[in-house]
């Protein structure tokens, strides 16, 4: 009889899972997380700098101070979804309006170094459509829209199956949307941007008496007729920049993320109307809009995930 050594007899020590490591990176905040393979997120944390007066230094302070997430899982990459133009190829966020820090802030190379692991970026609305194309509300479609609202606006286009945005590419927030409109932070006036996010929502319930620090959720929730007003204007400059989008792609299908959570059924509703009335033309599908329901919206870092998952 042939005796087996003992080492041999020994169980195999089972592989350890594999991970994917995702971060978000936009005006203010750092956000990194791990997720698993069918993108499920098993480990979060959050850094938040000056996005004004922050140097090179805090951004390397506040990736710093995510990077630890990674640490206990073996993540097979990880991807960066940064607001503003990045450059895919050299790894470099070339610019971000409200970041001058991050004006060519290498940011593949200084998390990788922080992490040991392969890091790539891409722009935050290319990801966020992926985010939602593969494990969201917009699976099984091959084209669609996907938004990002409050802070951060931009707009993600997938059309037959493909991400419509050059790599490192715009989100829509400069498209100009009134001619003689507010100065918007790129220099350029009517933006989108200026009518359309937490800003001008601050700044449209100071001037109906509502205080300056309001959330749109409580907005919503106060019942008063003038934050009503406020709420549907904010709702029908939301869709203004919508509609050139189903004018020109017809995605059929906008899924709201970020701040528009909380402005309720109402909301919606008003946004799809705006849409369905302004682009109703034969041949289309009909636009619907959905809103996120997850409590934590992780679409962009869902999409960081799938950019690691694209290029294993």
């Amino acid at each position: 009889m042939r005796l087996v050594p003992e080492a041999a007899r020994q169980p195999a020590t089972p592989a350890a899972p594999r991970r994917l490591g995702a971060v978000e990176l936009v005006p203010g905040r750092v956000t990194a997380a791990v997720l698993s393979m069918g993108g499920r997120v098993l480990d979060r944390t959050e850094a938040s700098y000056d996005a004004a007066g922050a140097t090179p230094a805090d951004i390397d302070g506040a990736l710093a101070g995510v990077a630890g997430v990674f640490a206990a899982h073996e993540v097979q990459g990880i991807g960066v979804a940064a607001a503003g133009l990045v450059d895919p190829g050299t790894g470099l966020i070339l610019e971000v309006n409200d970041v001058p820090a991050l004006h060519g802030f290498p940011v593949t190379e200084r998390l990788g170094a922080l992490t040991g692991v392969g890091v790539r970026v891409e722009h935050r609305a290319r990801l966020q459509v992926l985010g939602d194309r593969w494990f969201g509300a917009g699976r099984g479609r091959r084209t669609f829209a996907s938004v990002s609202t409050g802070e951060v606006l931009g707009v993600g286009v997938l059309y037959d199956g493909e991400v419509l945005a050059p790599p490192g590419g715009r989100s829509g927030a400069h498209m100009t949307v009134s001619a003689s409109g507010e100065l918007c932070t790129c220099g350029n006036r009517g933006c989108w941007k200026t009518l359309a996010t937490t800003g001008w929502l601050r700044a449209g319930a100071r001037a109906a008496g509502l205080g300056a620090a309001v959330s749109l959720a409580e907005l919503v929730g106060s019942g008063d007729p003038l934050a009503g007003r406020v709420v549907e204007e904010y709702a029908h400059n939301l869709a203004l920049g919508l509609v050139n989008v189903q004018q020109l792609f017809a995605p059929g299908l906008f899924i709201l993320h970020g701040e528009a959570r909380e402005g309720g059924e109402r909301f919606r509703t008003v946004v799809e109307e705006r849409l369905r009335n302004a682009v109703a033309f034969a041949g289309a599908e009909q636009p619907r809009v959905l809103v996120g329901t997850a409590a934590v919206d992780d679409v962009a870092l869902l999409g960081g995930a799938g950019l690691v998952l694209s290029h294993l």
